[in-house]
């Protein structure tokens, strides 16, 4: 009788193909291909420069623009690069004449958006604006009150609450460039904050994270920040206490809540 189970090598192919982890590395006696060896250094190479890389901010100004949404420029208390990777906290807060600028934007708002470049500003550029683009057109479709998107230089996750306290928004979402691995130096992730204060903890965010063609696709993580908003607005509150469930829902039955509801 035919042994239909797959070969030790191809079971490995299987597992190859299913992630992009480095699992069973190709060797040369005791020692690791050089292929593999210099495949090991690009990709870490590319994480360390993702991390140093600025964000060319006045580009994505402009296109924002360009995409008629009206945006607002503002920088955390971190002077330069340096002081954003060594001092994390001053990443979390905004610098004074940012924070004096948003006050004079400050109303009533049910939602900011922030863009930061957080460790990725390559994760950033490719892929905040195909993501910000879907929620919006979501969102268009109700009297949702959204706030000025807020285009923030060396910023931290947590400066969202910074942001959102100062403008007075009930929700904020935070795009930012996650940390680089490697096998992905262009991550985005989203953390979503309901009633923003200098304080929150991560425990009182939802993230959604791996956003890039290769990971999370746009499509679906504009279609979970959608459902997260609306179950933030519907239960006031984000956090452990709020799970992503909006694959649990059949297909299109997804619908932005109405704020005035």
């Amino acid at each position: 009788m035919a042994d239909d189970r797959p070969a030790p090598l191809d079971k490995i192919a299987i597992l190859r193909s299913a992630t992009p982890a480095r699992i069973f590395l190709p060797r040369a006696g005791a020692a690791l291909t050089t292929r593999a060896t210099l495949d090991f250094q690009l990709a870490h190479a590319e994480a360390r420069d993702a991390v140093e890389e600025r964000l060319d901010a006045d580009r994505l100004f402009d296109e924002l623009t360009f995409r008629g949404l009206t945006a607002v420029r503002v920088k955390s208390a971190a002077r330069d690069r340096r002081s954003f990777l060594l001092r994390p906290d001053l990443g979390r807060k905004l610098d004074d004449d940012s924070r004096q600028h948003l006050k004079a934007l400050a109303g009533d708002y049910d939602l900011a958006f922030v863009i930061a470049e957080g460790l990725s500003a390559r994760a950033i550029a490719r892929h905040a604006l195909p993501v910000l683009e879907r929620a919006l057109q979501s969102l268009g479709q109700t009297s949702w009150k959204i706030a000025p998107i807020v285009l923030a230089e060396q910023g931290r996750v947590a400066l969202g609450d910074d942001i959102g306290e100062t403008l007075g928004a009930r929700l904020v979402a935070v795009f930012i460039g996650e940390r680089p691995g490697l096998s992905s130096p262009d991550s985005m992730g989203v953390y979503l904050t309901f009633a923003p204060r200098v304080g929150r903890t991560d425990a009182e965010r939802n993230c959604l994270s791996n956003i890039r063609p290769q990971g999370l696709s746009y499509a679906d993580a504009a279609h979970k920040l959608i459902y997260l908003c609306n179950e933030a607005r519907r239960r006031q509150l984000t956090g452990v206490d709020l799970k992503d469930e909006a694959n649990t829902l059949p297909s299109g039955e997804l619908r932005t809540i109405d704020a005035k509801s």
